[in-house]
């Protein structure tokens, strides 16, 4: 493509065709952006020590000659918690469907959300040709971590998006399940059923999707005329061990029906409901959260609220493209509905 005078109006570009950015580019974006060459060969290598707004002044010059930064070959970093759950593995598996298709390659990193691990790979990686990074149920959902990630991100221009929380005070695009929603669905099948006396496996405090998930559990038992919910909320880790913890809590309560935040806490519940002598679902409902993979061998199958990963990552692979290739995406947060998966672990509860 020949490089249109300064004040000229661009040649015509075919759909789909990149513009190249060679020495005699480099010097008309940095005319237009009144910058060095330098300072434009930082931007688009996302390198230290260009101020925000020069930048965005040498993104903005780009746009003017109809640069878009090429994918191909171009690495998207994901980092999760851990793929020992299912959900993270087939929501990474869903996303890099997505991406695959753009010649993107992902990179997916299992950390410790919040911690100085999480910044070492970022920081490591993020000159090795990322061009985005996913922030997969990570640091984004835990409202009191350490974020300095997000400012060693920021400061090398490398567009972000997370997944089920975002982090403070940023624009970055969020997607996430609806958690309210995810509540509403729960509580009212088991409402339906005719439970009453209801508790909640939660996650820990200052989870962002945890708390989402018990104001809306409160809520939606307040709309049935059930103002003591929050008395049946027991806050723990979401593994098994902590579910069946919590279930024995609350089987001393005497509940009836249990709404879990996450399908390994239900597994948990399974366990205390049978070493307290009780039948799922005859003594015993419960309703699990994921719809993680297996679930229909189980015994009895777990009826759970699945989180649709595959709408989830459709949003993310148009939104991850868009920060890429320098369209502009919306910033508010894009929550997906869930889904009530009905199985075989809940009946309406036995008679006293």
């Amino acid at each position: 493509m020949v490089m249109q005078q300064a004040g000229a109006e661009p040649a015509p570009r075919r759909k789909g065709s990149r513009t190249p950015v060679g020495s005699t580019s480099l010097a008309h974006i940095a005319q237009l952006a009144e910058v060095s060459e330098a300072t434009v060969s930082r931007v688009l290598n996302r390198k230290y020590g260009v101020s925000a707004a020069t930048r965005a002044a040498v993104e903005d010059a780009l746009r003017q000659v109809g640069y878009e930064r090429p994918m191909d070959n171009e690495l998207v970093l994901m980092i999760t918690p851990n793929l020992r759950n299912p959900i993270f593995a087939l929501q990474a598996d869903r996303i890099e469907n997505e991406l695959s298709p753009h010649g993107l390659k992902s990179i997916i990193c299992q950390v410790y959300p919040g911690t100085p691990q999480e910044r070492d790979y970022v920081e490591a990686l993020i000159d090795s040709g990322v061009a985005a990074i996913v922030f997969l149920s990570a640091s984004n959902t835990l409202t009191k971590a350490d974020h300095r990630v997000v400012q060693l991100i920021e400061s090398r221009g490398t567009p972000y998006v997370s997944i089920n929380g975002g982090f403070p005070d940023t624009d970055a695009p969020v997607v996430s399940t609806d958690d309210w929603r995810a509540a509403e669905l729960a509580v009212g099948h088991l409402h339906d059923l005719g439970h009453r006396r209801i508790g909640m496996l939660a996650g820990p405090v200052d989870n962002i999707p945890a708390d989402r998930r018990v104001d809306g559990f409160i809520q939606a038992m307040e709309r049935r005329g059930i103002d003591d919910a929050d008395d049946f909320v027991v806050r723990k880790h979401f593994n098994v061990e902590d579910g069946q913890q919590a279930t024995a809590a609350l089987i001393a309560q005497g509940v009836t029906g249990i709404v879990a935040s996450s399908d390994e806490m239900a597994l948990g519940g399974y366990r205390a409901a049978e070493r307290a002598g009780l039948r799922v679902p005859q003594d015993l409902s419960i309703i699990g959260y994921d719809d993680s993979p297996m679930l229909d061998f189980t015994a009895p199958p777990l009826t759970t609220v699945r989180q649709q990963t595959d709408r989830i990552a459709e949003n993310v692979g148009r939104i991850v493209t868009a920060l890429i290739s320098k369209r502009a995406v919306g910033t508010e947060e894009i929550l997906i509905d869930p889904e009530l998966r009905l199985r075989g672990s809940t009946a309406p509860p036995a008679r006293a």
